[in-house]
């Protein structure tokens, strides 16, 4: 991966880094407000000889420095403990006391600090002062020659211990620092992990990246539009209107040399679209003037019917078994002037239908009647009656689904439709993001109609005047990028 592409993964999944800086965060300052706060007390000693001369004092002073490092181990052995704990009145134990002081030499110097903590500042305050005038007493003790006399080195208190109001644990901005470095470093590393591993198709790139197939057209997200009608919807100036209108002028270009078409509409998998692609298409080119029908293949989950509001008792397996006339199957939708070839019963045999001579009969007949004719088929991966249906058509139109279709499944799709001599006509993205982005189909397409006020010089009235503001840019849009 390049800079820009890290940069790229940084917008696309600053959401799962964000969560990982919380909870980081969040978890460091739980811990940080769950743990009992500790005060901490110093005492400092100086430890020194008593030269007779200046020329001993140097020698005196090397050897101070020398020894003063011996005794920081001191501080650690049980003889000096246990007098401590006599000391103190016996309330804390030897083990708790070695576990709560240290000791340390100042560098370059012969002072030594003691330090206690613990969850009292006056408990460790005692603590540190008890273990430093033991530690004077076990010094002596230790220096003074067998045979009895002056001991060569000498340690006094220079700073007593002193309560503290501060305490010294938990660091609290030093914690919450630590867990916000370390929420990024494993938000970053997650999100580049997940670009790495994801093969959803996301970009034009990754379509190019499986097939030469253009992009015809993506259709953006409205929650709004899909609850509406399609007609009305698709008569509105809206953004996911605009989209259909652009797939539209982009079929034109698909299969120029023959004036009556079929294209089958297909997807790699359920659920990513294709159905409510194929209705709206058909709306779509219906309402500009073309003469379309729309038949419903998938005999197994029909849905335009339902989505149109028609009446499902009649429709393309009627026909395929001969029960009724192809002019007494079609509908009429609102006053789009498409025509609608609805599924009717659910036969149990769907496969042997759709590659019966009747549905090849029934194609035929369909595109000698209208323009375009789109057939809405059954997925490819599950089934095989979408590319058995785009055999018999002009091609197949591939709906994939922004962000859930994978490159796998497109790239076995694509195969299923090259294996019987069939090709894929164009790709159409759907649920695409309405914003635009680097790594997004959006070209923000969609045209906003408002009025502003204009003089009248003649009549000296204010009249509107209908704008067209473009929210993307060209027509560029509708292919692949």
């Amino acid at each position: 991966m390049e800079l820009r592409d890290y940069w790229r993964t940084l917008r696309r999944r600053w959401k799962m880094i964000v969560a990982c800086v919380v909870l980081a965060v969040g978890a460091a300052g739980l811990l940080t407000w769950q743990t009992t706060p500790l005060y901490a007390s110093s005492a400092q000693l100086f430890v020194s000889t008593a030269p007779s001369d200046a020329g001993e004092a140097y020698s005196g002073g090397l050897f101070a420095t020398q020894r003063v490092t011996s005794y920081v181990d001191l501080v650690d052995t049980r003889k000096l403990s246990e007098q401590v704990a006599t000391d103190l009145g016996g309330d804390l134990e030897p083990a708790e006391l070695r576990a709560a002081v240290s000791a340390q030499v100042v560098p370059e110097t012969v002072t030594l600090v003691v330090t206690a903590q613990d969850a009292d500042a006056v408990v460790a305050r005692d603590i540190a002062q008890a273990y430093a005038e033991a530690l004077i007493d076990l010094i002596a003790d230790i220096e003074t020659p067998d045979g009895g006399g002056q001991a060569p080195i000498r340690a006094s208190i220079v700073d007593n211990a002193d309560t503290t109001s501060s305490p010294v644990s938990p660091n609290t901005p030093r914690n919450l620092g630590l867990a916000l470095v370390l929420g990024l470093l494993v938000g970053v590393g997650l999100a580049v992990l997940r670009e790495l591993l994801d093969t959803s198709l996301t970009s034009s790139d990754d379509i190019a990246a499986i097939t030469d197939t253009p992009i015809l057209g993506h259709i953006n997200v409205d929650t709004v539009a899909i609850k509406k009608q399609p007609a009305q919807a698709l008569s509105e100036a809206s953004p996911w209107a605009e989209s259909f209108r652009v797939l539209r002028t982009n079929m034109q270009y698909v299969e120029v040399d023959h004036d009556h078409r079929t294209f089958v509409v297909s997807s790699s998998l359920p659920a990513e679209g294709k159905s409510t692609t194929a209705v709206n298409l058909a709306i779509t080119m219906a309402m500009a003037g073309q003469r379309v029908a729309l038949v419903e293949c998938d005999l197994r989950r029909p849905l335009i019917a339902d989505r149109l509001g028609l009446d499902d008792a009649v429709g393309t397996t009627s026909v395929l078994i001969g029960r009724i006339e192809l002019d007494d199957a079609l509908q009429g939708y609102a006053d789009t002037g498409l025509q609608v070839l609805t599924c009717g019963p659910r036969p149990p045999n769907p496969s042997e239908l759709l590659q019966s001579h009747a549905m090849a009969g029934l194609i035929s007949d369909l595109r000698d009647r209208f323009d375009v004719v789109l057939l809405d088929a059954p997925p490819l991966l599950p089934v095989t009656d979408a590319a058995l249906l785009a055999a018999q058509s002009d091609g197949m139109l591939v709906v994939v689904r922004h962000g859930k279709t994978n490159q796998d499944q497109l790239r076995h799709a694509l195969e299923r439709v090259e294996a019987v001599d069939a090709k894929a006509v164009g790709v159409v993205v759907n649920l695409a993001p309405s914003k635009k982005s680097d790594r997004s189909y959006s070209y923000g397409y969609g045209y906003g109609y408002s009025y502003a006020p204009k003089d009248d010089k003649k009549s000296g009235r204010v009249r509107p005047v209908k704008r067209a503001a473009a929210a993307g840019g060209g027509d560029r849009g509708g292919h692949r990028a």
